[in-house]
């Protein structure tokens, strides 16, 4: 009934026998299959999404394409137009990732719809293996499910396929879901294909939730209570250990950890015995009570207790002086129930926090366990971490006569508990997989938070790509930058992007960016970005050492985007950085003000002695309409490729003689390639006086052009689109013009006009545009006028 209702007219003998095919698929699929090309096109449409998944080799073999099938399904089902559908490549993969999503939410009822719904398949099992990019929200629900017995094989197919996880709105969740979190996360990265890992927009953080997640994303073991399996590996550890896990480290280093196995325990069981704080039946130390994964105090994170230590840290004491805290750094993971215990011991004198007996905690939350994972870091004394850093090669960090080359160990919220969690030593190798890409977005992180992440952050060799995002780290950026800079000492160290942007400053970006280069000079690109300047900012910069005073070391950056909270751009501060980027490709400067009239032309000097190999330039917010002599500079540049004037008010006062400047600088300028001008009030005579850029005189290699938000009407549009087919008529059809985006414009108030101007503008270049109500601009129409 559904087919014949989705049919439009009487059904044809053709359709009839079609829709009995599809109802008979499951006897008939190897049949469909091998028909040939032309019936099999008729057949496509008439089945439903799991046989049309199914169908996917045979169409291909046919010489057909399922995207247009896929493409109305979505329509049909979806009933949105997703984001971005112009870059959509592969409807199938979109729908059947979407499907699942739905799915697993609850959000799409699969009964609704004939073509979704087919007893034989299972639909999270059929749409999983096509899923790249999944979103968790509000309480984990979603985790519950998918850890569930019975889809044991939907999560088979994740860890394979899966490659971007996000957590977006969650809120506090309770022991079963936190248990089933660290169930899905272990097997999505630590044995699965997650490379990155993004947090979205929860304004009240649950601490313990939100370290788990960080934890278990940089390759860390979080069991204690929270697993029924603590004190054994997962099926996939038993079969890494099966195949020879030793085979990742050294050669030499396994040995050694084998052979010195007994002799650390037996270290800690002394030590232990010499402060008084160890029963016999701690120092057996295997049973039930299995540790926490101690991510942020840098042990191992497997749970076995056979794994062996990992490597390159075996030389670390795991016997440590009388009078402090002892924590075996170095041992393989046979050391770690004691060490716990050992904390645990340790906290009345430290906290004096109550506790509840070991053996009469069943009843008792996790929680409080995961809060002394979460936590350690904060109770190490500051003594125990400088002894600790020497052994890792960190006495630069946190030595006195090297206080003022390192922030975090200045900085009150780090210096409170006892020193920069950066510094505290983690090990080199990785414990697990770990992510690559860790993006946390208005997330507000506390001060413990800040310390515990800059410690996990310390030894995250895997890390390339760091974005915190309106997180209100404030003086706090300085314990996170204290990470980063153990962090750049690990000779495995891959990071190569960060991006840092919040509400307000805790100290002139220009400086934040100095301090940043000089701890990470591999990095490839720094995005620094603040929409407020701090009110107290002036008192507190005095009191952090300034890197100004020291010289930036030769950095390997690439790419460099500050966005100023209004603050006067000098160029002196700049310069520091430039000289040290001498492969610097990419500049963005953003809502800068020029103190002074000279100042653009001193920074344009600069980046001609600094910046060689500069390719792209973009200037947002910055207000050029007083620097004419400048911008004609730029334009006429030999080496840039790409230079963007985005809300710059550069038609302001522009004269007809400044706007034939700047279109006859742009025609004999053969190395721009692109020119982005959104925003700077164009109009429609500006635009179609644009269009002799292409005249037939012109050796201009322009590709693409950008006037979104320019005030634009059709009829001007129109007019711009007949001047241009003339010069590419005079040129033979030869122009090199392939992008144009008009976003924002007034497009809708004479729709029959842009449509003719759009069609006519398509046949000769690649137009993106938007369907905008010009209403919203009535104030920017009147400022014209």
């Amino acid at each position: 009934a559904g087919l014949a209702t989705a049919m439009e007219g009487p059904p044809s003998l053709w359709a009839l026998s079609g829709a009995a095919v599809s109802r008979s698929m499951r006897a008939l699929e190897s049949d469909v299959w091998a028909l040939p090309g032309h019936l099999l096109r008729g057949l496509l449409p008439l089945l439903n999404v799991f046989y049309l998944e199914r169908a996917e080799g045979a169409a291909r073999r046919a010489g057909l394409s399922t995207q247009p099938i896929w493409r109305k399904l979505w329509d049909d089902v979806m009933k949105t137009r997703p984001p971005n559908s112009e870059n959509v490549t592969c409807w199938r993969k979109k729908f059947l990732e979407t499907f699942f999503s739905n799915v697993l939410h609850g959000v799409l009822d699969v009964s609704s719809d004939w073509r979704l719904n087919d007893h034989h398949f299972s639909p999270l099992l059929h749409s999983s293996q096509h899923v790249t990019q999944l979103t968790l929200c509000n309480m984990l629900q979603a985790v519950t499910e998918l850890t569930a017995e019975h889809n044991q094989k939907v999560l088979e197919n994740l860890a394979s396929s899966l490659q971007i996880l996000k957590f977006r709105h969650l809120l506090s969740t309770d022991q079963s879901i936190r248990r089933s979190l660290v169930i899905l996360l272990h097997r999505l990265i630590h044995h699965g294909s997650v490379s990155q890992v993004s947090m979205y927009s929860w304004p009240v953080p649950d601490t313990v939730l939100l370290i788990l997640i960080l934890s278990m994303s940089a390759g860390y073991w979080c069991s204690g209570k929270v697993l029924p399996y603590r004190s054994s590996p997962c099926g996939f550890c038993k079969e890494d250990s099966a195949r020879g896990q030793e085979s990742t480290r050294e050669p030499a280093e396994v040995e050694r950890c084998r052979e010195k196995e007994q002799s650390h325990l037996q270290d800690q069981r002394a030590s232990l015995g010499a402060l008084g704080v160890a029963t016999r039946a701690e120092a057996d130390g295997h049973g039930a009570d299995a540790p926490h994964g101690l991510a942020v105090s840098g042990l191992s994170s497997c749970p076995s207790p056979n794994v062996l230590c990992e490597e390159g840290s075996s030389e670390a004491s795991c016997n440590p002086p009388a009078g402090s805290s002892p924590h075996c750094l170095s041992g393989g993971l046979s050391c770690r129930p004691i060490l716990r215990k050992t904390r645990r011991r340790q906290k009345p004198a430290l906290g004096k926090r109550r506790r509840c007996s070991r053996r009469s905690r069943g009843t008792c939350d996790d929680q409080e366990d995961l809060y002394d994972f979460v936590f350690t870091v904060a109770r190490e004394n500051a003594s125990e971490l400088r002894e600790n850093s020497g052994t890792e090669g960190e006495n630069a960090d946190n030595s006195p006569s090297s206080s003022t080359g390192s922030p975090c160990c200045s900085s009150a919220g780090c210096k409170r508990r006892g020193g920069s969690a950066g510094t505290f030593p983690l090990k080199t190798a990785p414990r697990f997989r770990s992510v690559s890409t860790l993006e946390l977005f208005s997330i507000p992180l506390t001060e413990d938070a800040c310390r515990t992440l800059s410690n996990l952050l310390s030894s995250w060799v895997s890390l390339e790509n760091l974005v915190l995002s309106y997180n209100g780290l404030g003086e706090n950026i300085l314990c996170v930058l204290s990470g980063l800079r153990a962090l750049s000492r690990q000779p495995g160290c891959r990071l190569h992007v960060v991006r840092v942007s919040d509400v307000f400053s805790h100290m002139p970006c220009m400086e934040l960016a100095r301090c940043v280069l000089s701890a990470l000079p591999r990095l490839r690109t720094l995005s620094v970005s603040f929409d407020l300047k701090s009110q107290t900012e002036g008192n507190q910069s005095g009191g952090y050492p300034s890197c100004t005073q020291t010289e930036i070391p030769e950095s390997s950056l690439e790419q460099l985007e500050i966005r100023f909270p209004r603050e006067p751009l000098h160029t002196a501060c700049l310069l520091p950085v430039l000289k040290a980027s001498r492969g610097l490709q990419q500049l963005s400067l953003d809502s800068a003000a020029l103190p002074c009239p000279r100042e653009l032309e001193h920074l344009l000097q600069a980046l001609r002695e600094c910046s060689p190999n500069l390719k792209k330039l973009s200037f947002h917010d910055v207000n050029l309409a007083d620097h004419q002599k400048e911008v004609l500079l730029l334009l006429q540049d030999p080496i840039l490729q790409e230079i963007t004037f985005s809300f710059c008010r550069l038609f302001e006062s522009c004269t007809t003689e400044y706007l034939s400047e700047i279109i006859n600088t742009v025609k004999r300028n053969s190395s721009l390639k692109s020119l982005k001008l959104p925003g700077n009030r164009l109009g429609n005579h500006r635009l179609v006086a644009l269009a002799d850029i292409f005249s037939e005189d012109s050796s201009s290699s322009l590709c693409q052009l950008d006037v979104s938000s320019n005030c634009i009407k059709p009829d001007g549009l129109l007019e711009f689109t007949k001047k241009l087919e003339g010069h590419i008529q005079q040129r033979g059809g030869h122009i090199k013009f392939t992008h144009l985006r008009l976003f924002q414009n007034w497009l809708d108030q004479d729709v029959e006009t842009a449509q003719e101007a759009l069609r006519r503008l398509r046949a000769v270049c690649s137009v993106v545009n938007d369907t905008w109500d010009s209403s919203q601009a009535f104030a920017d129409y009147i400022s014209v006028m």
